[in-house]
């Protein structure tokens, strides 16, 4: 595939697209920038339930705000508990506190930025009420084996999607397997309105809980008109844009796949096809010529204009007065210490941009 003219520049990020260009002015014409609600959004949330095969896109202002308005959705409250990963998105442990749950940590599969689910079991208890899943840096988490663990058990999923639009986790669209699913527009997310995000499900009572702690005279958490007609031609164009990704991810991956400071996430199974928002790596100082640390590393890519940056910093510092920790969790602190994440812009820049990437990678740390 050749590569994204409108996003020849790494740093071309949100997208240049002349049909965000037309979706702007034509909001401008019509007056739909300035209303509270109608065809833009209406027009997106209708998108958003055919790609993901669900009934009702709820679209709200942040993806941070969806995960919280799901848990509200299932009546998740004060003395109750979600589980989710030692290491993931900072918002989705204070989401779980905000409802008044408490967080209980279970941790990653080897070599991977998802939650372990062959731990899941072991950490629920009487109060667990939810698993929330995140796909993180490239990977997408065993959402059939949660799934499956969620039904025996009786618990609720939350599948947050929103590292990961337009991905295909095993069999299905990423963000169609929770109760809730959860996507972001974020300003650096491969679907970008600024700010903005979308609660997704089949179930009518949740959609409906939403609805109501939402309703404050008006809606209190929206997505504008004008946000929502900037994401309408990017959601067109997602599909394609996600395998130019795929394609420069496998030729870095390639490229780096023998060097001993870097190692990649887990290819992801036959039946799924993973999105990068971030490509993530673990970086090992150690296997460098010299024990460079990680910041140090950071610090040269970024001086040569690359966009790579450090990953969360993960909960395994967390007291056990904020949450309950199941295990030691090493694979998550390894995971905080050692992540490197690539920023997806180049993804889809020239070819000799991205073999530039590849030979700085292929220069760093050799003895």
């Amino acid at each position: 595939m050749p590569h994204d003219e409108s996003n020849a520049d790494p740093d071309a990020w949100p997208p240049r697209d002349p049909e965000i260009q037309a979706a702007l002015q034509q909001a401008f014409a019509s007056g739909d920038w300035g209303k509270y609600h109608g065809q833009q959004c209406d027009a997106l949330s209708a998108a958003l339930r055919h790609t993901h095969q669900v009934s009702f896109a709820r679209l709200c202002c942040s993806g941070t705000m969806a995960v919280e308005l799901a848990l509200r959705g299932l009546k998740i409250g004060v003395g109750q508990e979600v589980v989710l990963a030692g290491y993931d998105f900072p918002g989705n442990f204070r989401a779980i506190e905000a409802v008044g749950a408490r967080p209980v940590l279970v941790d990653l599969l080897p070599n991977s930025w998802c939650l372990d689910v062959d731990q899941i079991e072991s950490a629920l208890s009487a109060d667990t009420r939810a698993i929330l899943v995140s796909h993180l840096h490239g990977g997408v988490a065993d959402m059939r084996g949660v799934r499956a663990l969620a039904d025996r058990r009786e618990v609720a999923v939350i599948e947050d999607a929103c590292q990961n639009p337009g991905a295909i986790v095993q069999g299905k669209p990423a963000g169609a397997w929770g109760d809730v699913g959860v996507l972001s527009f974020g300003g650096s997310k491969l679907l970008t309105a600024g700010r903005g995000g979308a609660i997704l499900t089949s179930q009518p009572e949740i959609d409906q809980r939403i609805r109501v702690y939402s309703e404050r005279g008006n809606d209190a958490f929206p997505l504008s008109e004008l946000q929502a007609a900037v994401l309408l031609p990017q959601l067109q164009r997602l599909a394609a844009r996600n395998a130019q990704r795929q394609t420069a991810v496998d030729t870095i991956r390639n490229a780096c796949a023998k060097l001993p400071y870097l190692e990649p996430v887990s290819a992801v199974d036959e039946e799924s096809q993973a999105a990068y928002f971030k490509l993530g790596f673990r970086y090992l100082a150690e296997a460098t010529a010299d024990g460079t640390d990680r910041d140090t590393f950071l610090a040269a890519l970024q001086a040569q204009g690359f966009q790579f940056g450090e990953g969360f910093r993960g909960f395994v510092k967390r007291s056990a007065r904020r949450c309950r920790v199941h295990g030691s969790l090493p694979i998550s602190a390894a995971a905080a210490e050692s992540t490197v994440v690539l920023h997806h812009p180049i993804l889809l820049a020239t070819p000799a941009k991205l073999d530039r990437l590849i030979q700085v990678l292929r220069g760093w740390g050799v003895k």
